[in-house]
């Protein structure tokens, strides 16, 4: 099963929830970048307040204006960010009981910064030490070394047929447009993924918002572990759509690339 998601900062817990329930996770780095989405930002939930949230915001230079992609996309900033992403994580997380494994992540990160200047680097390796942290141990693929067609809902087929995935695991964002019919031609079912919208339990309340620095500090890696590998086996037991089409392509609604490109 692949999951296929841009590379986000320290990414929200419902983000990194559908990567734990992949086995492939394909990075979406050759899509346009987007200012106001999470490549190269987080929110961070104060530890005993998680309505408490800040933004954590890297510096970004786009050398080719608005069409840049991600993986183009450059640190402003690269030793006043570091030195930023440092100070606010101890600040909001280094009481945390759960601090040592909290300060490996960041580590792994703030060493990321001596060797590269490219946002998509940074994030791509926030993440990866995230779910590291929590026992995933998966496949990560970059899509720009995928040779795939252009339409949307085709290139999301290809980067899943070329990487031997059974199964595509699709977020919410994805499911608003998606065309199930390149998915049917390859006979490869459509998983959606959503995380608990109405959950009474206080790690979800936040997901699609937060970071989820806060969950590994608030409950730890074990605890984080057995609550996504819970909704892993959740969405691998549903029934996938295989098919229906859900909506038109974005296409057929006018959306323009800009603001769904990012969106699977």
């Amino acid at each position: 099963m692949c999951a296929i998601h841009q590379p986000n900062f320290f990414p929200r817990l419902s983000t990194l929830a559908k990567l734990y329930a992949a086995d492939r996770w394909i990075v979406l780095d050759d899509v346009q970048f987007a200012r106001r989405d999470y490549q190269h930002r987080a929110r961070l939930a104060a530890l005993d307040d998680p309505g408490r949230q800040q933004w954590l915001t890297l510096p970004t230079h786009l050398p080719h204006g608005p069409p840049t992609l991600i993986n183009q996309a450059l640190l402003a900033e690269p030793r006043r960010s570091r030195r930023t992403v440092s100070l606010l994580i101890r600040q909001f997380y280094g009481r945390s009981r759960h601090w040592p494994v909290v300060s490996e992540v960041l580590d792994v990160v703030l060493d990321r910064f001596e060797a590269t200047d490219r946002v998509a680097d940074i994030a791509r390796t926030s993440t990866i030490a995230l779910l590291t942290a929590i026992g995933w141990s998966g496949e990560v693929l970059d899509s720009s070394t995928i040779q795939t067609r252009q339409g949307r809902s085709e290139r999301l087929v290809d980067l899943a047929a070329t990487t031997s995935s059974t199964h595509y695991l699709c977020g919410t964002g994805g499911l608003r447009y998606l065309d199930l019919r390149p998915f049917v031609a390859h006979s490869i079912p459509v998983v959606p993924f959503h995380p608990p919208a109405n959950s009474d339990e206080r790690l979800w309340h936040s997901s699609r918002r937060a970071s989820s620095l806060w969950a590994l500090s608030a409950i730890g890696p074990t605890a984080l572990a057995i609550h996504l590998a819970s909704e892993r086996e959740a969405h691998r037991s549903q029934d996938p759509l295989q098919g229906r089409q859900l909506v038109g392509s974005a296409e057929d609604q006018g959306i323009g690339a800009d603001l769904t490109s990012h969106l699977y």
